[in-house]
């Protein structure tokens, strides 16, 4: 039962980080791009959205899938 709370733990912790990281992207990065490729300026908050996104997925599960893999003796 430790084990679940230290795991319920941890992922709270990942989504405090993914959370500021969000916030970070919102109040900095998407304005900036926004200025640097005005071009893509209907696009930009999107994209930089789905990547973050698709970045913070990936590092979530993978730290999930290295936690709780077997460990094999070699």
């Amino acid at each position: 039962m430790n084990s679940r709370f230290k795991m319920f733990g941890l992922i709270a912790l990942l989504g405090f980080v993914a959370g500021v990281i969000a916030q970070l992207t919102a109040t900095y990065v998407i304005p900036w791009m926004i200025i640097v490729l005005p071009s893509l300026a209907s696009l930009t908050s999107f994209m930089v959205a789905g990547f973050a996104g698709a970045i913070l997925t990936v590092a979530i599960v993978g730290a999930w899938a290295y936690m709780t893999g077997k460990k094999e003796p070699y």
